[in-house]
């Protein structure tokens, strides 16, 4: 029999936020992106505004980490409309989700002081 593989809700990774959601925006993860779960750190592009998942360099802003997702979606072949965490708020490493070249511990060091730069401070073992 296979294993279930456990969906990732915001509470795995979302220790704290603001009150009254200040914390979260609504945004447009742009088509392409695939299916994200939620905890994906992301990238907004420069060019359209729109949030794709972070990667380790770039120059059309996705090599920016800025927001977390908070619901899964699916933009594998349309932009869909996503709630994030932009500010104010304290993630748990454990379960975040970093996009595909953001593979190592440097990298993924960078990606916790840009997000901490946005107001989101990430734990190790929250």
């Amino acid at each position: 029999m296979p294993l279930l593989e456990t969906a990732v809700v915001a509470s795995d990774w979302l220790k704290q936020e603001a009150e009254n959601y200040r914390s979260r925006d609504t945004a447009i993860i742009a088509s392409g992106s695939g299916k994200l779960k939620s905890g994906q750190v992301l990238g907004k592009l420069t060019a359209s505004g729109k949030y794709v998942p972070s990667a380790a360099t770039g120059s059309d802003g996705s090599q920016t980490a800025v927001a977390v997702l908070v619901f899964p979606v699916d933009a594998t072949s349309a932009d869909q409309k996503a709630v994030i965490v932009a500010r104010e708020a304290t993630a748990s490493h454990n379960g975040l989700t970093w996009g595909s070249t953001i593979n190592d511990a440097a990298k993924r060091a960078a990606a916790i002081g840009q997000l901490k730069a946005a107001g989101i401070l990430v734990r190790e073992g929250a």
